[in-house]
């Protein structure tokens, strides 16, 4: 029976099976297979004897990092720019596509969303680029602060301003991008609640509180446990292309921490150890606010 339902559903469905096979194919070779070498965290790798080759060392890896002088370091600072991107840059693009809803001209409105769009859409290398060059002592933003007493400095050299900057140029990168998951839920909101509210006297304010939030509650829900659940990712690629040994302090994560063990100093097994851990971490954050979302909402991811 199941064999018959399955036959037809393939005859039915075939062309999006086939879609669908590519997509598979990606994340079982370049997501699946390498999970093969979590093996790492728990050996003394050497690549001239593979995997199955190299010594054993149990969780040896893991107590060095615990016991060492960077965990508490990497922990406070990869948890300080994920709260402070998730307070900043969570709340901005709901409350840019409110703002974009109400607007009525629709050429203001797509000139509006194509300048807040525009930045995503520049690489990381470029746009690290421009970061340094707009927050070097001679550079663009930081004349402007002088204008306000302050001396002339290579802002990112300066562990004060750091993680401001960093989070600052998140929400200019990713702030108009983010909107358009909000825009497209709030055109999914029934016209007809708002004529009855309209009936009832509410104004736009009004509307917007108990009209569209509520409309739109399961996709802001959805999207911060997702945001929540990698609260231990910070994205490394942008901090390794922006900081230098000076602010180390208040720059370095877990991610940045594992990418110059690993590949920088070749200490494969104690940089797949401390990445194993930063995934776990996440896992586990993930399943928790997944699983309060649930009791608390009655949405959840699963």
């Amino acid at each position: 029976m199941k064999q018959n339902i399955l036959r037809r559903d393939l005859r039915r469905n075939g062309t999006l099976y086939l879609i669908l096979l590519p997509v598979l194919a990606f994340y079982i070779i370049f997501h699946y297979f390498p999970m093969f070498g979590v093996v790492m965290a728990f050996e003394r790798f050497n690549p001239t004897r593979g995997f199955i080759g190299s010594d054993w060392v149990g969780f040896k890896w893991f107590e060095q990092f615990f016991g060492s002088y960077y965990f508490s370091r990497l922990l406070k600072n990869t948890l300080l720019l994920s709260l402070k991107d998730i307070l900043i840059g969570f709340p901005a693009p709901i409350i840019l596509a409110l703002l974009l809803n109400e607007l009525k001209s629709r050429r203001f409105k797509k000139t509006i969303q194509t300048i807040s769009y525009m930045p995503y859409f520049i690489s990381v290398v470029v746009m690290s680029k421009l970061i340094i060059e707009f927050f070097s002592s001679t550079g663009a933003v930081t004349q402007l602060f002088t204008l306000f007493g302050m001396s002339p400095t290579n802002m990112l050299g300066d562990n004060r301003y750091f993680q401001s900057i960093f989070v600052g140029t998140n929400l200019w990168q990713y702030c108009g991008f983010n909107s358009i998951i909000y825009l497209a839920a709030i055109s999914g909101v029934d016209p007809e609640l708002y004529d009855a509210s309209i009936v009832d006297g509410a104004n736009r304010w009004q509307q917007t509180l108990h009209v569209t939030l509520p409309g739109i509650s399961t996709t802001i829900i959805i999207l911060l446990i997702m945001r929540l659940g990698s609260l231990f990712s910070v994205g490394y690629e942008k901090i390794i292309l922006l900081y230098s040994p000076a602010v180390y302090e208040t720059a370095d994560t877990i991610s940045s921490f594992v990418y110059r063990s690993g590949l920088k100093e070749a200490n494969y097994s104690y940089a797949a150890a401390v990445n194993l851990f930063n995934s776990l971490m996440n896992f586990i954050l993930l399943i928790s606010f997944n699983a309060l979302s649930r009791k608390l909402t009655e949405r959840s991811l699963f």
